[in-house]
């Protein structure tokens, strides 16, 4: 893959993620607040969970051969697309019946699209960080045994019959549920949380082994990483063994440690120099004021001449000239004041 083509790829998740947060966020406050619902939850959740596609861009345009800026991308899609599809559905058949067609359909992917991700893309983070690599042949079985779980946590509530799970949309019938297989259903999704949580419990096994080998700043960047990994290992075992039967205390739990996943890489990037990215960060603080700095003087010189001696095409080509000449001596001390306040060093 050509670094052109990763780039629009990795930027093209990132934007659809950003639409459908902002798609949820329209829905749910156009339906307005349902009885035992918290649409300022959902709302939190969706903008929170941007913060997978934001980190696996910036990864993923910098170093596109790694995986792990790919998953970190992956990730945010489908969890952006369960939380618009629960608006949506929220929307057509609660708020407004009626209004808005394939709600069932809506509430169908809302109801299992995100379950791959959200027990899989950390078990496969933990076994690839931080240079995208096994640490050896033999952990390839971490990774079939997460794409197993992967698979059952998206076939168990995809087929289940009956009503879907969701309060928002409790009573709707699964359209794709097949009759009489709900008790195999039921063994399958209960398969796959064992093995998604064996999975994650291998996965942390593994980062913790590269974290006792690794060194230096190596060492210093795997330790955030590493304290995530705990958190959200923690967090499975626990919602599994003490809150199995509460989903919202399930999820909360859950989710947030989830988020610290993303959180504990960019503090590995921004504070450790991870794959070097600081370089692209030193160069979009620049640029970015100097963009700002620029337009500024354009806007402040066309009005100021425009107010002295009218309307003509005189203030704008004076204008273009003071940016011009400006553009050498701001980007300098730009550069000079990021430098001094982010890399004294």
């Amino acid at each position: 893959m050509s670094a052109r083509t990763a780039r629009r790829l990795a930027w093209s998740s990132w934007a659809i993620a950003v639409v459908l947060a902002l798609a949820t966020t329209v829905l749910l406050v156009a339906g307005g607040p349902q009885p035992g619902e918290s649409g300022a939850f959902d709302v939190v959740l969706a903008v929170a969970l941007l913060t997978y596609p934001t980190v696996g861009v910036v990864i993923a345009t910098r170093r596109p051969g790694n995986a792990i800026g790919w998953l970190f991308c992956a990730v945010g899609v489908p969890f952006a697309l369960a939380t618009a599809c629960y608006a949506y559905a929220t929307y057509a058949l609660v708020a407004a019946p009626g209004s808005l067609p394939a709600g069932e359909i809506a509430a169908w992917l809302s109801a299992w699209v995100q379950f791959p991700p959200l027990f899989g893309a950390p078990a496969l983070l933990f076994l690839l960080f931080p240079d995208g690599r096994l640490l050896g042949p033999r952990w390839r079985g971490a990774v079939w045994l997460t794409g197993v779980a992967m698979a059952g946590f998206a076939a168990a509530p995809a087929l289940r019959p009956g009503p879907m799970p969701d309060a928002a949309v409790k009573g709707t019938v699964n359209p794709l549920g097949i009759d009489g297989a709900r008790a195999f259903l039921d063994v399958v999704g209960n398969a796959s949380g064992v093995a998604a949580l064996l999975a994650i419990l291998l996965a942390t096994l593994s980062l913790a082994l590269r974290f006792r080998r690794s060194h230096g700043t190596e060492r210093l960047q795997l330790k955030w990483f590493a304290f995530a990994a705990v958190l959200f290992t923690l967090a499975c075992v626990l919602g599994f063994m003490v809150f199995a039967q509460n989903d919202v205390a399930f999820g909360l739990v859950v989710i947030s440690a989830f988020c610290a996943i993303p959180v504990t890489a960019g503090v590995a990037i921004l504070r450790h120099r991870l794959y070097d990215i600081d370089v692209v960060i030193n160069r979009a603080l620049v640029y970015g004021a100097l963009t700002a700095t620029l337009a500024a003087t354009y806007l402040g010189s066309v009005l100021l001449i425009g107010l002295a001696v009218g309307r003509s095409g005189l203030a704008v080509a004076v204008s273009t000239l003071a940016v011009a000449a400006l553009f050498g001596p701001a980007r300098s001390r730009i550069q000079a004041a990021v430098d001094r306040r982010f890399y004294r060093r």
